[in-house]
């Protein structure tokens, strides 16, 4: 039976939702044809088919899969996204994805999702000037962006520049130990971090409450009335939220702090967190709300136990390196036109 026909027997198979036996047939084909690439990109849709929260061995041969099929056709740029996707949300592996996305970028320099997706992973590791750098290339190389991507590259722009106006000092490493965003974590570690809309509720409803109840007597009646009291309601509102959000962003400070602290073991594999942090309310209101692969790979980085060595340091990946992807290029298209002449 040739590769083709199992390839064939898989699509059929996964019409029929069996996902398994779709499993086994692009297993055969790709032992038949290695270089397959439609069967290998399939084979890591099917390892993450009806599975909205994969786990950990899932999200691994998902990602495994995906490899191959780029080895294969690494122009594929939906390729890439799932597998950034992967590395860095499922599996937690920030500094390989700061790779992976630079490695995308060898491939298509001129595409603006791998540098949106290194300063999103940056900001969240707290390197907000690289983070920074990231983004102001967009503008500085002139490259086209997307309606859909335009929103959060100017939220992440105004996060990264708010956050540099701080001292440095303030910034939270989690391999620093001796910082005071421990003890603030510490402090708030027995609750889970407070909603948005209950700030919300607590701040504003009172006043919307008030405002209702004493326009009568002070505006009267009438449409003016009515429109008054309709515009103070949506200026409250619109004031309520930004509030909201920055009391939001204020009072769960240690909750993201430790956010930071678990993406930082998950990424490095060492263990910077107490054990009496790690068995805390704080730690696991955070912890189930993480997909389950990235628990799963978690709880043996904890179990294995490694502590940071004291000559740690952060390696990030040369943001540069796909310039001479660039010059290499320009240079094959001006002697193919030279060659013309």
């Amino acid at each position: 039976m040739s590769a083709e026909s199992h390839y064939l027997n898989a699509l059929e198979a996964l019409e029929s939702n069996e996902v398994e036996q779709a499993i086994d047939e692009v297993k055969k084909t790709v032992s038949i044809d290695p270089e397959h690439v439609d069967a290998w990109n399939l084979l890591s849709d099917l390892y993450l088919l009806n599975e909205s929260n994969p786990s950990l061995q899932r999200a691994a041969q998902s990602l495994s899969a995906l490899k191959k099929a780029l080895e294969l056709d690494p122009e594929r740029l939906e390729l890439w996204v799932r597998g950034g996707r992967l590395l860095a949300d499922d599996l937690g592996l920030l500094h390989d994805a700061l790779k992976w996305w630079q490695d995308c970028r060898h491939i298509a320099p001129h595409e603006v999702t791998p540098i949106v997706e290194q300063a999103s992973i940056l900001a969240d590791m707290g390197e907000y000037e690289h983070a920074r750098k990231r983004l102001e290339t967009i503008l500085d190389e002139n490259m086209d962006v997307a309606t859909s991507q335009f929103a959060k590259i100017n939220g992440l722009l105004q996060l990264v520049r708010a956050a540099q106006e701080q001292d440095r000092k303030d910034i939270f490493r989690p391999q620093e130990k001796n910082h005071n965003a421990w003890r603030a974590i510490e402090y708030k570690m027995k609750k889970p971090p407070v909603s948005e809309n209950y700030i919300f509720l607590l701040t504003t409803v009172p006043f919307l409450f008030l405002v209702v109840i004493s326009s009568q007597r002070f505006a009267g009646d009438g449409w003016a009335a009515f429109c008054f009291t309709s515009l103070v309601i949506l200026i409250s509102v619109l004031f309520g939220v930004r509030f909201s959000r920055k009391m939001f962003q204020i009072a769960n400070r240690p909750a993201f702090n430790l956010l930071r602290a678990m993406n930082f073991e998950a990424s490095t594999g060492f263990v910077v967190i107490s054990e009496e942090i790690r068995t805390s309310v704080l730690y696991m209101y955070i912890m189930q709300r993480k997909p389950k692969a990235w628990q799963e790979r978690m709880l043996r980085i904890i179990e294995m136990g490694k502590e940071l060595p004291s000559s740690w340091k952060l390696h990030l990946p040369d943001f540069d390196s796909h310039l001479d992807t660039i010059h290499s290029n320009d240079e094959e298209q001006t002697f193919s036109e030279y060659e013309e002449e």
